[in-house]
């Protein structure tokens, strides 16, 4: 199984994710609500996905997700050949004692890279998920975050699908799949070797602006990143985060030159 913090390399915090005042548009699209082209992962319509009966404060996080470009969040695109390490995340919104929340795991701090780093669950296709430009990537979301959380897949609704991101270090195509935790189920850590603990992260804490720093890796890259439930939360997860923030109209003004050191080992 490959982790979807695996798709975030030691330079992966330099993935190309666009930073607020550097955006191809404002999110809104030009009323083309298909939001298909290059680099997005929903070609085709999924019965999967719905919209239906979502929580209203999750509504302009599915109007984002439906009209956002891939330019709009990250420079670099999937090959046009459609080369590269097909792989997929899962995005879980939830609602907890505070609100809504995101759920995030964190790596064991034994592996050999990225130990202890923060991501949401996720990982590659695998033949079984399906055809990669439909839905693929939305079994493989569900299959790996069960994998690694014990999450219960039947109470998640899926409901977007944000444009494939493509990190040229490890060769990965990752499709962030945005999903509605309906009916929360128990999560925990699965495999101890690794996967360090499962929790979740209220949204106001991710839009706290005392919480938002910029990660500055020694290589000389730099990213947003979150100060949260005791971790550093960088580098990819991070990005998406951020962008989902900005195009939502959650996103409040905070300071960009607060920064966080990362050392060779992230």
């Amino acid at each position: 199984m490959t982790h979807a913090s695996e798709t975030t390399n030691a330079t992966d915090d330099d993935s190309g994710f666009k930073t607020a005042g550097k955006d191809h548009g404002n999110g809104n699209g030009s009323g083309n609500d298909s939001g298909n082209g290059s680099g997005r992962g929903d070609e085709g319509t999924s019965h999967l996905l719905s919209t239906a009966s979502l929580p209203s404060w999750l509504t302009p996080v599915a109007r984002a997700a439906r009209t956002i470009q891939p330019l709009q969040l990250s420079r670099f695109l999937p090959p046009e050949s459609g080369a590269g390490r097909q792989s997929a995340v899962l995005v879980l919104f939830g609602e907890g004692e505070r609100g809504p929340e995101l759920l995030l795991m964190e790596r064991a701090g034994s592996l050999r890279s990225h130990a202890g780093q923060p991501s949401f669950p996720g990982g590659s296709l695998d033949p079984e998920d399906g055809d990669p430009r439909t839905d693929g990537p939305l079994h493989a979301a569900l299959r790996e975050a069960e994998e690694e959380t014990g999450l219960d897949p039947r109470g998640v609704q899926l409901f977007a699908v944000l444009p494939r991101l493509f990190i040229p270090v490890s060769d990965f195509v990752v499709t962030p799949v945005l999903g509605w935790w309906r009916e929360p189920s128990p999560v925990g850590v699965v495999d101890p070797n690794e996967t360090a603990r499962v929790f979740t992260v209220p949204v106001a804490d991710l839009t706290d602006p005392a919480n938002r720093v910029t990660a500055i890796h020694p290589s000389g890259h730099r990213g947003p990143a979150f100060l949260v439930e005791s971790a550093l939360v960088w580098g990819f997860t991070a990005g998406v985060i951020d962008r989902i923030l900005h195009f939502a109209g959650w996103e409040r003004p905070w300071d960009r030159s607060k920064q966080v050191p990362l050392d060779w080992r992230a």
